[in-house]
């Protein structure tokens, strides 16, 4: 991680920090120890395994992608290398933008292939992730469109979904079409930066325009692989759905845990929000302000009707789950992969 890097990361955990402050301060923090103090550990432990099962049905879509495209991985290596991804993704500002090109290196050396190869892997994977979370959410808010009425919060939530779903369908479909125009331009722009850090860096030789251009036609090229095949496709977005079905029980057994049992119907809405705002910029994999979203989301439900913190209880002990236990097992992966380059 170069200086950039670092302090960008830095400023990205004071940003969380900071914004989980205001939370507390907000709730006050006696009322949240209060809360997470008569927390059944028995339950807790089953958010725990709910963790564990996002985790194992994600590295089955990963595994599945890489299979299409021709790169053979068993599943306890997908598992492992899914919670790289998940690691840099966490501790990267920008979410998922920030963690895919260390997850890509990741893979390709887990995987022993082509970078670009394991770039459009894990792309395709992230992009598969996103239709299912968009849907559940959309089911969510039409189970309770026909419920309850909702307030400002809830229809401008309704609205961002609403409008996700046209707009990044749209976007990939447009890039796609565009991918060779786009192609000539990252090649223009980007090779003679490159050939300019190779002046600077005399250890360093610059690709050839034909090499870059080669090898983002081979990126591409593993796109359309992906995207033609339809088995592999139905397989990875079942395990993606799976995969936020077991978000959704986490975030539920959380509120048990706390003894404040709460609609599971209404987990189809509120996770896919709190995903959404994971990609907010510059908190390391939505730290911050996903406990926020889901915070405020939850407080403005009529059927959920718990306080903001009895929410952020909950919220703490599912985020808790979900962000550190692929932190901890990511983290010796990169450690583990990272300490093999270098012997």
């Amino acid at each position: 991680m170069n200086s950039d890097q670092l302090r960008a990361t830095v400023v990205g955990f004071l940003g969380a920090f900071a914004v989980l402050g205001v939370l507390l301060y907000l709730v006050g923090v006696d009322d949240l120890v209060a809360v997470l103090g008569r927390a059944s550990l028995d339950v807790v432990a089953l958010v725990v395994l709910a963790t564990l099962g996002w985790l194992a049905a994600w590295s089955l879509g990963l595994r599945t992608v890489l299979g299409v495209l021709g790169v053979p991985l068993s599943f306890p290596r997908s598992f492992l290398v899914l919670n790289g991804a998940m690691f840099s993704n966490n501790v990267t500002p920008f979410g998922q933008a920030g963690g895919e090109p260390v997850t890509a290196l990741l893979i390709a050396k887990v995987a022993d292939t082509e970078y670009e190869r394991g770039l459009a892997a894990i792309a395709s994977v992230d992009t598969l992730n996103f239709v299912p979370s968009v849907s559940l959410a959309l089911v969510g808010a039409a189970y309770f469109a026909t419920e309850t009425t909702f307030g400002t919060r809830l229809r401008f939530a309704t609205g961002v979904v609403a409008a996700l779903a046209l707009v990044v369908p749209g976007a990939v479909y447009l890039g796609w079409r565009n991918r060779y125009a786009l192609e000539d331009r990252v090649v223009g722009a980007l090779v003679p930066v490159i050939q300019r850090v190779a002046r600077l860096l005399p250890v360093f030789t610059a690709p050839s325009a034909d090499s870059v251009e080669s090898r983002i036609g081979h990126f591409f090229g593993a796109i359309e692989r992906v995207a033609t095949d339809r088995t592999g496709i139905a397989v990875a977005l079942s395990a993606s759905a799976l995969g936020w079905v077991f978000q959704m029980v986490g975030l539920y057994l959380a509120f048990l845990a706390i003894d404040q049992p709460v609609p599971f119907s209404a987990m189809l809405f509120v996770v896919p929000m709190g995903a959404i705002a994971g990609v907010t910029p510059p908190l390391p994999g939505g730290a911050g302000g996903i406990e926020a979203v889901l915070v405020a989301v939850l407080a403005a439900l009529p059927s959920v009707s718990v306080t903001a913190t009895t929410a952020l209880g909950a919220v703490v002990i599912y985020r808790a789950a979900v962000y550190w236990v692929p932190v901890v097992i990511g983290g010796v992966v990169v450690s583990v992969v990272g300490a093999d380059s270098v012997g």
